[in-house]
């Protein structure tokens, strides 16, 4: 779900790279016998990992005289994807296999980062389990797989019961318009000035959690998109583009969100999803699915077990109320084999064992994403593993998608910086726009956007 930023970690991952080589990743490893893993492992989320350590020992067990070597990246996600860039150029220090981002299968394949796997998933029968958009999800545009899905998402609002309840607002509280949730925002800024009111992702360092959980939650409830999949061409900035960045500008101007400063701290998700919301210092959050897996149930650093009373969660509204007065975004994440790797059928043999059946039920409750495969949806135990599952799930159907764009991780860093101009005084919501509008044509070519 990100964008890449070279120079604020090159000197961090060199460690990275370090341990990655001597353990016999890439290229080094023809003779090793070593399955090596990267993977992002911050804050609060950890559920690649557990799973990864879950599997190791049973997949060197089935396969005696291999071992399996695990690279966690400690970094949040664009240092991740930044980081995983940097492995991924020599094959002494690519892994064998990698966490990917779906929104960047295309450039990754076009940067010769990943394996074709169409010959392995066509030949495996859990590959038909997999749900159809799953599996077009990690397609790159030249038709090949790249990746086999871990998981799903959808984004809406979360808030703070009791906060709602001081502030004489209702619960359950289903907000129909923008405006609805403007109002709520500034009752509790009135009642409760010691919580922050809302929480919408701005600026860079939050990376693609601000263009994805924050602009685009936005942007599709206008009625407006990025890119015109019938003509292939990008959108150039209309009015709900200008409209979403007036209202982060909206909560900024009128303290309805957190300080400037908070928001451009990189670690703000951890922030909000260890502290400020178990704490009661955040009322209203335009955030994911997964927060509960990846922070608040047990087994998480800091679990937080009367989340589900205090919570309530609830479907971001479009603009006006117009269409199904409901909008979300929904990515996902896959394992994919480095086209470096050595051993690319024995890694292909880890990502069949890490994303069974029963692992994918486990990789789900660890993470609290959505499934991927019908027999993990189907299955009892995924459906009791966490309140509020049903309802998340039940937004895929309203939900939209990142194109799936080789350009689309370099206007996602656009984006961000258009937020972080409005959201610190830099510029207004027109000239944000108007900036955008210049980039796009400067990154996607005049050729390939609308009216260029």
């Amino acid at each position: 779900m990100r964008p890449r930023h070279i120079l604020s970690v090159a000197v961090s991952c060199v460690a990275t790279l370090a341990a990655a080589a001597a353990c016999g990743s890439g290229g080094n490893a023809a003779s090793s016998k070593t399955i090596t893993v990267a993977y992002e492992e911050y804050g609060t989320f950890h559920a690649a990992g557990d799973l990864f350590k879950k599997i190791a020992p049973t997949f060197e067990k089935q396969h005696p005289g291999w071992k399996v070597q695990l690279v966690p990246i400690d970094a949040p996600e664009n240092d991740y994807y930044t980081k995983l860039d940097l492995m991924n150029r020599s094959s002494s220090t690519a892994p064998d296999v990698l966490y990917e981002d779906t929104f960047l299968i295309n450039s990754d394949v076009q940067a010769g980062y990943l394996a074709p796997l169409n010959s392995y998933v066509n030949s495996w029968p859990d590959w038909s389990q997999f749900f159809p958009a799953s599996r077009k999800a990690v397609q790159a545009a030249n038709g090949d797989y790249y990746g086999v899905p871990m998981s799903t998402d959808t984004r809406g609002l979360w808030y703070n019961k009791q906060i709602f309840a001081k502030a004489g607002l209702p619960v359950p509280w289903h907000p129909k318009t923008w405006a609805d949730v403007l109002a709520a925002a500034r009752a509790i800024k009135q009642k409760d000035p010691g919580v922050i009111p809302l929480n919408v992702y701005s600026g860079t360092p939050a990376g693609e959690a601000t263009t994805m959980q924050g602009f685009e939650m936005l942007l599709y409830g206008t009625g407006e998109t990025l890119f015109d999949k019938s003509t292939r061409k990008w959108i150039p900035p209309g009015t709900g583009f200008t409209n979403s960045l007036s209202f982060i500008k909206t909560i900024y101007d009128q303290g309805l969100a957190p300080k400037p400063e908070q928001e451009l701290n990189p670690n703000i998700a951890t922030t909000i999803n260890a502290q400020w919301l178990p704490q009661g210092k955040l009322a209203i959050d335009l955030d994911g699915s997964w927060l509960p897996g990846t922070a608040w149930t047990a087994g998480n650093p800091n679990p937080w077990p009367k989340w589900s009373s205090v919570m309530g969660w609830t479907t971001m509204p479009t603009q006006n109320g117009q269409g199904s007065d409901i909008t979300t975004m929904s990515g996902g994440w896959a394992l994919s084999v480095g086209s470096s790797s050595p051993h690319k059928s024995m890694a292909f043999d880890l990502i069949e064992l890490a994303l069974n059946k029963q692992n994918s039920i486990y990789y789900a409750q660890r993470s609290g994403d959505l499934a991927v495969r019908q027999d993990v949806a189907n299955d009892p135990a995924y459906d009791k593993a966490m309140p509020g599952l049903a309802f998340w799930t039940n937004l895929v159907k309203y939900t939209n998608y990142r194109p799936a764009n080789t350009v689309y991780p370099r206007l996602s860093n656009e984006i961000q910086q258009a937020t972080e101009s409005v959201m610190t005084g830099q510029a207004s919501a027109q000239q944000a726009a108007s900036t955008y509008g210049q980039s796009l044509k400067q990154i996607a070519g005049p050729s390939n956007v609308e009216g260029g």
